[in-house]
């Protein structure tokens, strides 16, 4: 019967150690020499200690270890122990196994432990690749908050804009670090030229969208002269077609922008507005003017032929003129999480417009958070609100 207890034991999985109160092994399973590469003998006495400890443990006897673990460890019993301890093996390699030990009679140390040492390089590979992730990650967002900084570099200054204005502000608002909308502005003579810009999507392929938009609004105007506001959007259409058209095969209708786009004469403060799917708002005397912009965007259809037309309004002291994206109108929010609205939005803007501008800015960012609360934000926000 003993032969046939040994060829269990020489079988096991699982590694069986016996010892002392004072911490010398009286008994090492046959599964040692598996798992191990010891005959059992070698580790009876302090064999099993000096033979297998590794790391800090050098320092320390096995019954002082065992002793500390059951101090830190122990349960609320303080009869059962469980961790996991590093052991060198016959050929100096190291093997991770999980001890579940715990005092037997007379105050031995019983321990049985399970050689789990794929299981800890498994974990130690997935951090590894976590750390990676995570390194990764952080380089993809200080890229990104560079660009964002570029992007904010390209961006005219309220400040700009307004000095030869009443007053006015900008709700700029990213969904992510960069944004797929923009905002533009130039000045030539008495002319003055604004646009509010919304691409397709956002965060980095809206923002770079927005560059591209950019640079074509400054071709056409600064560096082509055209003033018309009609023939800048035929001619930005046709710019960003050209321009996503230099990848064969680019799924053309599947990228744009929709542009809000006035010219205002300061020395007759006549305005010509053009829209590409966006409308401009003019809040006068406490009344709300509309003009509708064109049904088509810039971009996307590529060959359906867009008719783009002026509309022309002669400007008031006093007027407040708003250019806008659809992400504040679109923001999920309330108790019914629905959006926002357009008809919500020219209340709102009804309702502040006697204020300055920087507070216009201020009430129009604290109700949109009032309105989300713990929604994400659902798209890039812009509105540009110009006094005469």
């Amino acid at each position: 019967m003993e032969q046939v207890y040994t060829t269990i034991l020489k079988r096991l999985n699982n590694l069986i150690v016996v010892a002392n109160p004072n911490g010398d092994v009286e008994y090492v399973s046959p599964s040692v020499k598996a798992m191990l590469g010891f005959e059992p003998n070698e580790l009876l006495g302090d064999g099993w200690w000096n033979f297998t400890k590794s790391g800090e443990e050098q320092t320390v006897t096995f019954i002082e270890y065992i002793n500390r673990l059951f101090e830190s460890k122990a349960t609320n019993s303080g009869t059962e122990i469980t961790y996991e301890r590093q052991l060198s093996t016959a050929l100096g390699e190291n093997k991770w196994i999980l001890w579940n030990t715990s005092k037997g009679p007379d105050d031995t140390i019983i321990s049985i432990g399970s050689d789990i040492t794929k299981r800890k390089q498994a974990e130690k590979e997935l951090e590894e690749k976590n750390r990676n992730l995570q390194q990764q990650h952080e380089d993809i967002i200080d890229s990104i908050q560079y660009a964002r900084k570029i992007q904010d570099a390209m961006l005219p200054s309220v400040k700009k804009i307004t000095e030869n204005l009443s007053d006015g502000f900008v709700l700029y608002l990213p969904k992510d670090l960069v944004s797929g909308d923009f905002y533009w502005y130039y000045k030539n003579g008495s002319k003055l030229f604004v646009a509010v810009a919304d691409c397709t999507g956002h965060g980095v392929p809206g923002a770079l969208m927005s560059v591209m938009g950019n640079s074509v609004f400054k071709d056409i105007v600064e560096k082509g002269g055209e003033e018309d506001p009609a023939e800048i959007l035929k001619a930005l259409d046709a710019g960003i077609n050209n321009l996503l058209q230099k990848e064969e095969g680019y799924d053309v209708m599947s990228d744009g922008m929709d542009v809000s786009l006035v010219s205002i004469d300061l020395s007759t403060n006549r305005l010509l507005f053009s829209g590409a799917m966006r409308p401009l708002w003019v809040v006068r005397n406490n009344e709300l003017i509309e003009l509708k912009g064109n049904r088509f965007p810039i971009g996307y259809f590529y060959g359906v032929e867009k008719n783009f037309t002026n509309l022309e309004l002669q400007l008031e002291q006093g007027d407040y003129l708003y250019l806008f994206s659809d992400g504040y109108a679109d923001q999920f929010g309330g108790e019914r999480e629905k959006k926002f609205n357009t008809k919500k939005l020219k209340e709102l803007l009804l309702s502040i417009n006697s204020m300055n501008g920087e507070e216009q800015q201020g009430f129009l960012e604290y109700a949109l958070k009032n309105w989300r609360q713990d929604i994400d934000q659902t798209d890039d926000v812009c509105l540009l609100g110009l006094q005469i």
